[in-house]
């Protein structure tokens, strides 16, 4: 096994590492942990010291952000490095802890049962014009319907996102197509390791929607987005439609004249997902909605774009201290643009990031934090 992962080394181009550390100054975890440093990880990966990193928390602390592949300037993939020994621990071995006991990863291992039958479109009201049979537009919803019931707490409803993506489509004369026994994309279990029981979700998710005819599926979560465009392709499946994120949809819309909106009406700040921006090089659609009629509303934080600061939290992998400490400092990049709303692109960029608000209590600064979905729907006048 060791060879393989070696040729990994090779293949990631890791033995080319000049020792500048670029990687470790961008990286959010190593701001505020002193214990975790890609470039020493690779470096035990390059002395072949796998049993240590197999055993080693850091492996799981990755946020594969990929803001060290952006900055490195001999072109190492330490993501896909970390990936591919993720891949290779065995269940005897240490793994990561999953955050909320490990319910949301054991809720995607069960999407894999062949059989299981879903209640998954109880939320669809009359109001919503939608096909569950053929059409070419498909809306893919993620698993936005668990995480609303999941996280009532939080004071937020992650399908506000889907209900806004669906009436905007409505107005614009589609009627998407929802798949009922649609399952998790796999996303999270591919970046924790478990890769047979992502290609297993692959499979049944590229299978229902190619019942459908649709040659253009639209997302509201940048994972499954990235899910589709990259992890299926990169693991041998065909994904032969148009993908677009919703904000890519709707800026072509606007561009087209066939989408007219309201100019933002409050200073509105925009957090980057990292698997919209580094994963799929997508950083203007969403500011063009945003900005679009002559709105001079959108604010930038002092990190975005290419450069932005990620959510902290990857796959529901060690929510701790240190991603708390990667939050709070987002959110003071978000107070500090004096935006009344931060906008988002991205079900877990909400989630987190409102979790660690409200945590803060009823004394620290407050931000609204909405999906561009629902902030779009309200311009349409």
């Amino acid at each position: 096994m060791h060879e393989e992962l070696y040729a990994a080394v090779q293949q990631t181009n890791a033995l080319a590492c000049l020792e500048c550390g670029k990687c470790t100054s961008v990286c959010p975890v190593s701001r505020f942990s002193q214990e975790y440093s890609p470039r020493l990880m690779l470096n035990q990966a390059v002395k072949q010291d796998f049993d240590t990193l197999f055993a080693d928390y850091d492996l799981w602390s990755c946020l594969t952000c990929q803001r060290c592949d952006q900055v490195c300037p001999s072109a190492i993939s330490y993501i896909e490095l970390t990936q591919t020994l993720r891949n290779n621990t065995d269940s005897s071995r240490f793994k990561g802890q999953c955050s909320h006991s490990g319910v949301l990863e054991t809720l995607q291992k069960m999407m894999t049962t062949r059989d299981l039958r879903q209640n998954r479109l109880d939320w669809v009201g009359n109001e919503l014009d939608i096909s569950t049979d053929t059409g070419e537009i498909l809306y893919f919803v993620g698993c936005a319907p668990y995480f609303d019931s999941f996280f009532t707490n939080l004071e937020l409803s992650t399908l506000d996102a889907a209900i806004s993506s669906i009436k905007i489509l409505n107005h614009l004369g589609i009627k998407p197509v929802l798949l009922p026994q649609e399952r998790c994309c796999g996303h999270d279990l591919y970046w924790n390791g478990d890769m047979d029981n992502f290609k297993m979700l692959a499979e049944h998710n590229l299978e229902m929607i190619a019942k459908t005819g649709c040659k253009t599926i639209l997302f509201s979560c940048a994972e499954c987005q990235s899910a589709f465009q990259n992890l299926y392709v990169e693991n041998g499946f065909k994904v032969p439609w148009k993908l677009q994120h919703l904000s890519q949809f709707l800026a072509e819309q606007v561009e087209s004249g066939k989408l007219e909106l309201a100019p933002v009406a409050k200073p509105v700040t925009f957090q980057d997902p990292c698997r919209l921006g580094r994963h799929l090089s997508e950083y203007d659609a969403p500011r063009q909605v945003l900005k679009s009629n002559g709105g001079d509303n959108l604010v930038e934080m002092k990190q975005h774009g290419k450069g932005a600061l990620c959510c902290g939290v990857s796959a529901w992998m060690n929510c701790d201290g240190t991603t708390r400490k990667i939050q709070n400092e987002r959110l003071d990049q978000a107070y500090a643009t004096g935006a009344e709303t931060m906008a988002v692109a991205c079900p877990k960029c909400h989630i987190h990031l409102q979790c660690t608000q409200q945590h803060a209590g009823d004394d620290g600064p407050k931000i609204e934090i909405r999906d561009i979905a629902t902030i779009t729907l309200e311009r349409i006048g």
